[in-house]
């Protein structure tokens, strides 16, 4: 056996996926096909979690059940972990179809706020958990 070469530098990949824990997957799956616009592209019972998974591109979102429950404990950006999930847009036009989507589907949102280092529109899962939509800035 070979000892790792510690000379080169490692680079990481492209985020391949990213795993919400949620409370019920029986409301946080149609809610999600209704935001995203398609089905999933996996539903399993690994055991230890049920996971069901939606192709976002080149990244695939998670949704995972845990059969003994969760610590229900409402979501905190200020505790270690997730602070949010936030998805792309091409520019701000995007962004305001977003929030007209949003008011449509009866999702509470912050409207879209602007900043130097871009624009985002921030809102909440059935769960609670900060999700965004965010495009560059002058864009």
């Amino acid at each position: 056996m070979t000892a790792p070469d510690t000379t080169a530098t490692q680079t990481l990949g492209p985020i391949t996926h990213v795993a919400l824990t949620v409370r019920d997957l029986g409301v946080s799956v149609p809610w999600y096909q209704q935001l995203i616009g398609s089905d999933p592209v996996l539903d399993e019972d690994t055991g230890p979690f049920r996971h069901v998974v939606f192709a976002l591109g080149g990244t695939l979102l998670g949704l995972h059940q845990f059969p003994e429950g969760i610590e229900d404990l409402p979501h905190s950006a200020r505790r270690p972990g997730l602070d949010h999930l936030s998805f792309g847009c091409a520019d701000r036009e995007e962004l305001v179809r977003w929030q007209q989507w949003l008011d449509e589907l009866g999702v509470s949102n912050g409207g879209v706020v602007d900043a130097h280092f871009g624009s985002g529109l921030s809102f909440r899962d059935p769960d609670g958990l900060p999700l965004e939509l965010f495009c560059p800035p002058a864009s």
